[in-house]
């Protein structure tokens, strides 16, 4: 086991693996940027390095500087997070040129799976089924002629990169020139990669994505669905599990073979398997994200299986010491995410409390929230027996969550879990558009 992890991050993911951490015996080290000089996150680790201005270019995306404070201060691993630098290959290269563990997949796994169109015909040989599409089209000449193939509408990716951008849904020939210099733009000032490339348009549809860990003892196992189709603009809003739309049979089936594919694919780590669910509960591949997700807190709060701990574990060589039998599917979770709406400095917090609610967050009074980031604040997730209970614990953990100084999006999250559609489970990848 490792004895010091640099923690290559910031915000609230910052603050989780830092407390997954001390919980392991494991020593920490923070970066930061000039602008979270006074963070959460630098306060809790154990030691601390400034590696830059205030833009996430100067800091968190600064390999260099990440990795000679990981030499300097001794550490043997770096954690990445999420976003940043957690899927940057070239990155997760120059940890292993420097001696250093990469708590996350191997470089050589990310670039083979990190073309999202390369990937699906590596999954159509593992069992699951996978939306018709293309690989990366090379012009919008190209696109016109394969989405006439395919049949309107379709949908215009990025095959590189993800949190919802470079996506544009296509619902004719009129609109896919404009659409395509739109999101091949997107795309490349978001990953340095600006191909894209088709897949049909399944509509109406859920977003269902499987929770999957696999060491590199060959052992692999589902944790179960989350649903995450409350998006607007293609950035989630908040996530249940397990689905309400996934009946148990279906739950375990798609469970097998999501582990399964896993394994064929020789993925190591923590990843998510994201699906389409349609109307006939037919699950459709879309994607894989090599690395832990936001929303990892509800997987662990209805498994009780901890993903940090268990991500540093196998990237330290240690094999899963349980199987798919034994995760169980027992109540549900739901998880709402606190996002600003303004920048400011906060006055006071007063955080929910009672049994299984948690609030994953780097806010302390005092914190300035600056335009440079993401405007996620944290996280806040409860568990119950049933779903219905469930509900009425986010209500009231909604109802008594105070961020005063800054504005938020804790009403809206409040009418969401209030309306009657959500509460009755029966909603889709439409819900925010029909509001």
């Amino acid at each position: 086991m490792f004895s010091k992890i640099l923690i290559a991050n910031r915000g609230e993911i910052a603050v989780r693996i830092i407390r997954a951490c001390k919980e392991m015996g494991v020593a920490t080290v923070a970066v930061y940027s000039e602008a979270d000089q006074n963070a959460l996150h630098v306060a809790l680790a154990d030691q601390s390095y400034c590696i830059g201005g205030p833009e996430a270019s100067e800091s968190y995306l600064n390999e260099d500087q990440i990795i000679s404070s990981a030499l300097l201060a001794g550490a043997q691993a770096i954690h990445p997070g999420y976003g940043f630098l957690s899927e940057n290959a070239h990155f997760a290269r120059a940890c292993r040129k420097n001696g250093l563990v990469f708590i996350g997949p191997d470089p050589e796994s990310m670039e083979r799976l990190s073309d999202k169109a390369k990937l699906k015909e590596l999954i159509r040989g593992t069992g699951l089924s996978v939306i018709p599409g293309t690989e990366a089209v090379a012009s919008a000449a190209e696109a016109k002629r394969t989405a006439g193939r395919i049949g309107y509408p379709v949908m215009l990716k990025a095959c590189s990169g993800g949190g919802g951008r470079g996506i544009r849904l296509i619902r004719s020939e009129a609109e896919l020139e404009y659409a395509y210099q739109q999101a091949s733009s997107e795309a490349l000032n978001a990953f340095g990669d600006g191909s894209l490339y088709l897949e049909k348009y399944i509509f109406p549809a859920r977003h269902v994505e499987l929770q999957v860990l696999a060491d590199e003892h060959g052992n692999a196992v589902c944790l179960g669905d989350r649903d995450c189709s409350l998006q607007r603009r293609n950035q989630k809003l908040l996530e249940e599990t397990p689905s309400p739309a996934v009946d148990d049979g279906q739950r375990e089936k798609i469970m097998e073979l999501a582990a399964d594919a896993v394994k064929k694919i020789g993925y190591v780590g923590a990843g998510t398997l994201e699906f389409l669910l349609d109307r006939d509960g037919h699950f459709w591949f879309m994607e894989m994200n090599v690395r832990l997700q936001v929303e990892h807190c509800v997987t662990e709060m209805l498994t009780g299986v901890d993903l940090v701990k268990w991500q540093i574990r196998i990237a330290a060589g240690i094999p899963l010491n349980f199987t798919q039998k034994d995760i169980r599917m027992n109540g549900s979770a739901l998880e709402c995410r606190i996002n600003a709406a303004s920048c400011g400095t906060l006055k006071m917090l007063h955080v929910p409390g009672g049994p299984s609610v948690r609030f994953d967050t780097c806010l302390v009074a005092g914190t300035v929230v600056s335009p440079y980031y993401d405007s996620l604040l944290g996280k806040l997730i409860v568990y119950a027996k049933t779903r219905e209970e469930t509900l009425r614990k986010m209500r009231a953990a909604l109802c008594e969550l105070v961020i005063d100084g800054i504005s938020t999006n804790i009403e809206e999250e409040l009418r969401i879990v209030g309306d009657e559609r959500f509460s009755s489970g029966d909603y889709d990848l439409t819900f925010m558009g029909s509001r």
